[in-house]
């Protein structure tokens, strides 16, 4: 893959200098007596692209959930964008402003099947956002030509292939212009020869100084565009630090095992 931008790579080494966007202390999350996530504390700041790794049922996907809200916290600390997600009594506009400043792209699309992809990238915008049809349509266009489906403006998902779904799916999210864009596996639906255009997407939007958390088994996609990774395991966050130091020289027992496992 390409080198990260000059711009990007500028803007990260500046990252210890700016404010964290999204921080969590001792946070906890549990579904009854079965507790996933067990008082995990950390950073990520604006312009990191932060990959989050671990066996099947550690955590991930509920770790990335608690960002936006979509799971509530049980204990401990998290604030994304200054909006404290922890506060159980959070008033409707915060969420409001969390959901649309933090985008969400799913492993399963999450399309309106009945909708063109046109009407899929519009609706949050006009609804949302107030923006008139003329103004989120042009917003729609721009983005659908910058993840390479102009063409596919009027058709509908089930004449889409799966790599094109996440790709309308990213174009999607940026139709809100959010600061933080989230990815729940992104390319685990995908047969294995569509991987590599999703990919390419999520890379050149790092390059662009994108903010992403990025749930992913994809480690060489880890290894050359996150600058950061996290490991969890069982619920704990194992290991944390830079990318490639990480994965390439792994201080924790268990991530040199989890490695291992996916050679």
């Amino acid at each position: 893959m390409n080198e990260p931008s000059t711009q990007a790579a500028a803007h990260n080494t500046t990252l210890k200098d700016s404010k964290p966007v999204i921080t969590f202390d001792g946070l906890r999350k549990s579904y009854g007596e079965l507790e996933v996530i067990k008082g995990i504390t950390g950073e990520i700041f604006s312009g990191d692209v932060v990959s989050i790794i671990g066996p099947s049922g550690c955590g991930k996907s509920t770790f990335l959930r608690c960002m936006n809200r979509l799971e509530k916290v049980t204990g401990g600390k998290l604030d994304v964008l200054g909006i404290d997600v922890a506060d159980h009594l959070m008033p409707t506009q915060q969420l409001r402003r969390l959901r649309t400043q933090v985008g969400m792209v799913f492993q399963g699309f999450n399309l309106f099947p009945h909708l063109s992809v046109l009407d899929n990238l519009t609706i949050a915008p006009r609804k949302v956002l107030l923006k008139s049809r003329q103004a989120a349509e042009d917003t729609a266009k721009h983005y659908l030509e910058k993840v390479g489906l102009g063409q596919k403006i009027h058709a509908f998902p089930d004449q889409l292939s799966g790599g094109q779904k996440q790709r309308v799916a990213i174009a999607r999210s940026l139709c809100m212009n959010p600061l933080i864009l989230l990815f729940d596996e992104p390319t685990s639906a995908l047969d294995p020869e569509l991987v590599g255009e999703v990919l390419t997407v999520m890379q050149q939007l790092a390059q662009e100084g994108m903010t992403m958390v990025v749930v992913t088994h994809e480690i060489q996609f880890a290894r050359e565009v996150a600058n950061k990774v996290i490991f969890l395991s069982n619920g704990y966050l194992e290991e944390t630090g830079p990318a490639k130091e990480v994965l390439t020289s792994p201080k924790s027992d268990r991530l040199r095992t989890f490695l291992s496992r996916l050679k």
